[in-house]
């Protein structure tokens, strides 16, 4: 579950550092891989926190410390932006329609489509900005941006402001968690556990409310007679 997800990214960062931390953001920017996890580890990949694995860039190895730091927070930016605007691409060229006939393979069913657009018009073009730096939602900003016409280069500015505060800020957790990293990702696994507690938590809320309902109803179709 989670603790696999986890496992295989973290793999893949450090078998291939900044070129997965590259591509996995780019993903991210488009479909939620866990960007929290891809740029904190590959901080604390550039921190020397795990012997055997360094930062390279076209063969040459990166000394460990600020400049690894540095490399990991920039190609999680760079990634970052080149997935956006595919997406925004996605959302001029496809349209809304597009989106309402394959939005279920993307993650953007029409109500979550609906939500994106009451967003931009709260935010207007800095919806792209604060969905930037927003939890969850960062990942549903660019395709929309694109079905309402957000300008290209507002866009992309906004959109590399955003996911470098992002990218920056969560590298330097990591950089600074160091040799710590294994004691946090030993406590990330028991998200697991409350993922799977969420699910029945909300699943016997559900029951119990529909079962409430069924009574209720049936109590007033009883004083109706």
């Amino acid at each position: 579950m989670l603790s696999e997800i986890t496992d295989q990214i973290t793999s893949l960062i450090g078998d291939h550092g900044l070129y997965a931390v590259f591509a996995l953001m780019a993903v991210d920017a488009v479909l939620p891989v866990a960007s929290e996890l891809i740029m904190v580890y590959g901080g604390a990949l550039a921190a020397g926190a795990f012997a055997g694995r360094e930062v390279t860039l076209f063969g040459e190895e990166i000394p460990s410390g600020f400049q690894a730091y540095l490399a990991i927070a920039l190609a999680g930016t760079l990634g970052y932006l080149v997935g956006a605007i595919g997406g925004w691409a996605i959302g001029v060229y496809g349209g809304r329609p597009y989106l309402e006939r394959h939005g279920r393979w993307l993650h953007l069913s029409p109500a979550r489509l609906d939500r994106a657009e009451r967003w931009f018009e709260r935010w207007d073009d800095w919806a792209v900005f604060v969905g930037r730096i927003t939890p969850i939602a960062r990942s549903f900003v660019s395709i929309p941006a694109g079905i309402f016409r957000t300008p290209f280069v507002r866009y992309a500015l906004l959109t590399l402001a955003g996911s470098a505060i992002w990218a920056f800020a969560l590298a330097g957790i990591g950089w600074a968690l160091g040799s710590n990293w294994e004691r946090f990702h030993h406590a990330f696994r028991y998200a697991d556990v409350a993922f799977v507690a969420g699910v029945v938590a909300l699943a016997a809320y559900v029951i119990w409310r529909r079962r409430r309902s069924n009574r209720l109803a049936l109590r007033r179709a009883d004083s109706a007679r």
